[in-house]
């Protein structure tokens, strides 16, 4: 997890495109610039570092069920929970959940776990755009396979 250029997923444990969920692993670094000023004696992840990281693994999941068709972009959070705080080397465990993809839009559920109790939650909601409209296919092709996903969508024995 490198928290001040927002990679926040280490890597894809697991995709399962019959379930429509991905499992997901980062650790927080011990230290990072963003821990200067969130707090300072008192390092915490933002809250919003949190929600963009349930944002990406979300984003990889919507990658994988349409065979990187198009890129998918966070467009609200809602009901987010922030359960507990989040300290430096902290693992942390993602699972986000497709619950509608179709029209330009795509739904999630994800989660944040660390040590077996729950760090926060929210449903997000991303507008998904064609790669020939937006020109980023082979950055977050190299990213997906960086992190695993391609690995995992490989598991399963469908082509990515």
């Amino acid at each position: 997890m490198l928290l001040e250029y927002f990679q926040m997923i280490d890597r894809v444990e697991s995709v399962d495109l019959q379930t429509k969920i991905l499992k997901a692993r980062s650790v927080v670094p011990a230290k990072s610039p963003v821990f200067e000023g969130h707090f300072p004696g008192m390092p915490l992840v933002p809250g919003v570092l949190l929600i963009e990281t349930m944002a990406q693994a979300s984003g990889m999941l919507v990658l994988a069920a349409t065979n990187f068709a198009a890129m998918p972009f966070l467009m609200t959070v809602d009901g987010a929970k922030m359960r507990t705080f989040v300290e430096p080397e902290a693992v942390l465990d993602i699972e986000a959940f497709l619950e509608h993809d179709g029209s330009g839009f795509a739904v999630t559920k994800a989660k944040i776990t660390s040590g077996g109790k729950k760090v926060c939650d929210a449903q997000l909601k991303l507008r998904t755009m064609p790669f020939s409209e937006v020109p980023l296919g082979d950055i977050v092709k190299k990213r997906a396979s960086e992190i695993g996903l391609m690995d995992a969508i490989a598991a399963q024995g469908v082509n990515g």
